[in-house]
């Protein structure tokens, strides 16, 4: 890739085989007639192209018209996978990026939710990207998660294992019958389990048939093999092997099984292998095949999905939801809702709520907790101070009168030493829940991007724990269901060691 101050220009691998699509290019110096989103507009299935992959500054271009790129991106990745590789994903990076292209200084999390939402692959590296475009581009997807490794020495086959545990994938041992095939033609000393360790001298033959075996077994939904350089001398007879072992599988009709390689071989980094005009990527190190099988389970699940709906919900007035809105602007102009408003808001759209009222002074949260009952939660109600927490705004269970009498009079007085308490509305008065996960379901908007909704656990740490997914509204009743179980604590919300599942 050229320096992007002079031109950002796609990688074209150069592998036999490859059918790697690159086409965007920008010059600074010609303001595009086009954007990516544009050209993909263009794109048909063609036999000979089977992968899209847009780079460098050409995509800040189309970011700003995300409806119609979402919108084609998606059609377009149902057929074939789009790969992107975007700079600024850190603050640091965005920083860079906004004195030299201020338009690539984009919220990154928005970014990730809109090519989550239309199946955009995102490498986060340049070397994720070009292994990815060069594996994507020449071998068939996995339908699953199970991967077969097949190696010549120990340390780099556990070093597989482990980068496959932490892509998600799983290493399954092989069935007893599956075993005793291999065990009929490799050494005695051959570890048969999964990683399959046909030990540093494994001749041609065994490569070949250890490799047949693997990919005609339906135990497995992809191979990755290590080979590990013991003599220069052997590589010829391993890769001879290697395409000898695919072609027969191939040609037994195993044609939907990937295979991925990671030579290891001193003074022959960069082999090529190539079967029947099928390339087989190699890389030099055995996390990468794990990375891109994850990416491509990944992209093949999103894909064999159909298509989420934007529902409707006729118990919900927005014309109501509106008013309440627009009254607030007229009233004070843009900012954050009063309690009140919020309560009043999410009443009319039908949103469950907790119990509950506000009381302007101490002797009315009094009334107001006879009428609830103990124990129970006294909150500040303002619109000025949004996290309550940081200023002593929440007290919680309280047991009984004179308790509430004494949060009233510790959050105003905490208040008025903090020079706030013009902010206090009141306190909202509510009972204690207990037992339950707490999450939450917020909304901001993207400079560039618009709304984005965001999921995820809640709570006093949700900023520390930082456990939230984002997508771009509307969402679609796929968006929510992904959102919900993608976030890390998703556990929690099934059922985690005998609590009660959440109702999802």
């Amino acid at each position: 890739m050229r320096n992007s101050s002079h031109r950002a220009e796609l990688f074209r691998p150069h592998e036999p085989g490859s059918r790697h699509q690159s086409q965007c290019h920008l010059h600074p110096d010609r303001p595009p007639d086009w954007s990516c989103g544009s050209r993909l507009g263009k794109w048909r299935p063609r036999p000979c192209c089977n992968h899209g992959s847009p780079t460098g500054e050409s995509w800040s271009l189309q970011l700003r018209q995300r409806r119609r790129f979402r919108q084609i991106a998606e059609r377009v990745a149902r057929n074939k996978p789009i790969v992107v590789l975007k700079a600024g994903r850190t603050q640091a990076g965005q920083s860079a990026a906004g004195s030299h292209t201020a338009a690539l200084a984009t919220n990154d999390k928005a970014v990730d939710a809109l090519f989550a939402q239309c199946g955009v692959i995102r490498a986060k590296t340049l070397e994720e990207f070009l292994s990815l475009a060069t594996g994507l581009s020449n071998q068939p997807r996995p339908h699953g998660r199970r991967i077969g490794i097949l190696t010549n020495s120990g340390g780099p086959g556990v070093l597989c294992v482990d980068s496959c545990a932490a892509a998600g994938l799983t290493v399954p041992e092989l069935s007893k019958q599956t075993q005793a095939g291999l065990a009929s033609f490799l050494s005695p000393i051959a570890t048969l389990g999964n990683p399959v360790d046909v030990v540093g001298f494994a001749s041609e033959e065994q490569h070949a048939r250890a490799v047949e075996t693997m990919l005609i077994s339906d135990e497995l939904d992809a191979l990755i093999i290590v080979h590990v350089s013991v003599r220069a001398k052997d590589n010829e007879p391993v890769a001879a092997g290697i395409i000898k072992g695919v072609h027969a599988a191939r040609q037994a009709g195993h044609t939907k099984k990937p295979v991925y390689i990671c030579w290891m071989a001193e003074g022959d980094l960069d082999r090529t292998l190539t079967v029947d005009g099928e390339a087989i990527p190699t890389y030099r190190h055995p996390e990468i095949p794990a990375r891109i099988i994850r990416h491509a389970v990944a992209y093949e699940t999103w894909r064999r999905q159909p298509s989420g709906q934007v529902l409707s919900f006729t118990d919900a007035d927005l014309g109501k939801a509106k008013a309440i809105c627009a009254k607030a602007l007229s009233n004070r102009g843009p900012g954050w809702l009063s309690t009140e408003e919020t309560q009043a808001l999410l009443a009319v759209m039908n949103v469950p709520l907790v119990t509950g009222a506000i009381a302007t002074t101490a002797e009315k949260a009094v009334k107001v907790a006879q009428k609830i009952g103990f124990p129970l939660a006294v909150k500040l109600a303002s619109h000025q101070i949004v996290h309550k927490t940081e200023v002593g705004g929440v007290q919680l269970n309280l047991r009984n009168e004179q308790a509430v009498r004494a949060a009233f009079k510790a959050i105003r007085g905490r208040l008025a030493q903090a020079n706030k308490l013009e902010a206090m509305e009141g306190v909202l008065v509510q009972p204690m829940l207990s037992g339950e996960v707490e999450v939450m379901v917020g909304m901001t908007r993207d400079p560039l991007f618009g709304p984005l909704i965001a999921f995820g656990l809640g709570g006093v740490h949700v900023e520390v724990l930082g456990d939230l997914q984002f997508r771009m509204a509307p969402l679609t009743d796929r968006d929510a269901a992904e959102m919900v179980q993608a976030i890390k604590g998703y556990r929690l919300l099934t059922g985690y060691r005998g609590h009660p599942p959440a109702d999802l």
